[in-house]
């Protein structure tokens, strides 16, 4: 039912243009990773939904905090509890444009960048993220990494365990879409 409204969601975003071909992913995954002296802190996220319209290359991607996994469940319980505070903001949203003009139907390997708004622990902020394209007959696949700073989405680490927690945290993406069927 979650991927469902997910999916509604994402895809009224695309309804502007009932000509457009959107790709969808429903399986994409979203890692992070915090490196310290003291600790590494690491989580994937493989139920990231991603809608892409090939005719105006917009793009979004909403994800659910809870669904991160930690190799240690408590870490897992601080991020969603103390950090991310996923009860009061339960989703993480990427709304963009890739700046690209690329031919879709095309194979080959593309880099891109995508200029939008990532919306995050209840705080927008616009980015500039960068990726690559590969178009695979009827799959294109995304790849994009970037650096969060905690402090850009007033994500407060406690001073007690502030030596354990990157002030910048890796995130990479992959996701594989496929054609919408109408």
């Amino acid at each position: 039912m979650k991927n469902i409204i997910t999916t509604l969601i994402i895809c009224l975003f695309f309804a502007t243009n009932a000509k457009a071909q959107n790709y969808i992913c429903r399986d994409g995954e979203t890692s992070f990773f915090s490196k310290t002296p003291l600790e590494n802190i690491a989580a994937l996220n493989k139920t990231v939904t991603s809608v892409l319209n090939i005719t105006t290359n917009e793009i979004a991607v909403k994800m659910v905090m809870t669904e991160f996994k930690f190799k240690n469940h408590l870490m897992e319980e601080h991020f969603n509890e103390n950090y991310m505070e996923s009860p009061k903001f339960p989703n993480g949203i990427f709304k963009g444009k890739i700046n690209e003009a690329i031919d879709w139907k095309k194979d080959g390997s593309f880099d891109v960048t995508a200029k939008g708004t990532l919306s995050m622990h209840g705080v927008s902020k616009e980015r500039l993220l960068k990726g690559k394209v590969t178009i695979k007959g009827e799959e294109i696949t995304l790849l994009c990494d970037f650096n969060i700073p905690l402090a850009d989405h007033k994500i407060d680490v406690p001073t007690l365990v502030i030596t354990k927690i990157a002030d910048n945290i890796d995130v990479k993406n992959k996701f594989i879409f496929t054609a919408m069927k109408k």
